[in-house]
């Protein structure tokens, strides 16, 4: 016997898609979309609690870009070494200055 799956989707669902051309995404892009995901309000919201949240977001936003660049740097030291230990240091290098 096979069981039913119901799935309740909220009638507000929404479904966005962002691309970019010849690069990816910059810490900026990313931590952006990540605090629209933390942080809403409705646009019927008090002023003074929307004031409130939006300055919060903002916040969340320049945290967010600081530990996604402080990754993205940790990632490339783990890119260079990997590759100078493998015996590519002229692609390290690259990596390196990139």
């Amino acid at each position: 016997m096979v069981a039913a799956l119901n799935i309740d989707i909220p009638k507000d669902f929404k479904i966005s898609v962002l691309t970019t051309q010849n690069r990816g995404f910059t810490p900026e892009e990313v931590a952006a979309r990540c605090a629209d995901k933390i942080v809403s309000v409705s646009e019927s919201a008090h002023p003074a609690i929307r004031e409130q949240a939006l300055a919060f977001k903002m916040l969340i936003e320049r945290v967010l870009v600081h530990y996604i660049k402080e990754a993205v740097a940790s990632d490339r030291t783990t890119l260079y070494n990997a590759l100078k230990d493998a015996g590519h240091p002229e692609m390290a290098e690259l990596i390196r200055r990139f």
